[in-house]
């Protein structure tokens, strides 16, 4: 087997397939922590859920590449991959759709998340969230774009990459 074709072999390999896929995320999360201690943009609470989505899927490539399972173990990484990339698209799909609505339509800003979190629980957090407040009405962009078109974008082609090549084995 020639080198070249080795070396192919290696890099689009199950494990670095899911290494990768975690490398990505990684870098996601640290352009949105640059974005909001650099350049100032502080996220707003349907932001911050993306986030810790985009996390969860990061952590379930790691474990992937990290355990490199075999058969029934890579399709069971590939579900989880889907289901995190999905969670992560409903959320900014929810979100684009309240930058969407008309000016004044979505109730006006409320108190920060870590607040929340201290007077109401995780249930009630959740559902205030996602009925949107004026801070998640915002858009900032990134190359044309919103953050959460990027999150649709980001998810659905690392969900898809990552459940295609966990699911296809090694």
């Amino acid at each position: 087997m020639p080198n070249s074709e080795k070396i192919m072999r290696m890099l689009f390999s199950q494990r670095a397939m899911n290494f990768g896929g975690a490398l990505a995320c990684a870098a996601m999360i640290g352009y949105a922590l640059f974005a909001q201690y650099v350049l100032h943009e502080e996220p707003c609470p349907l932001c911050l859920f993306q986030r810790f989505e985009v996390i969860a899927l990061g952590v379930v490539f790691l474990a992937a590449a990290a355990h490199n399972p075999g058969k029934i173990g890579a399709r069971i990484y590939a579900v989880l991959i889907v289901l995190a990339a999905l969670t992560a698209i409903a959320t900014a799909a929810w979100h684009l759709w309240i930058q969407s609505l008309p000016p004044g339509s979505v109730p006006s800003c409320g108190a920060n998340l870590g607040y929340l979190f201290e007077i109401m629980s995780v249930v009630e957090v959740i559902q205030k969230v996602f009925s949107g407040s004026g801070e998640c009405q915002q858009v900032d962009l990134l190359l044309g774009l919103s953050w959460p078109w990027w999150t649709v974008i980001s998810a659905t082609l690392l969900g898809a990459a990552g459940a295609w090549r966990n699911w296809c084995g090694k």
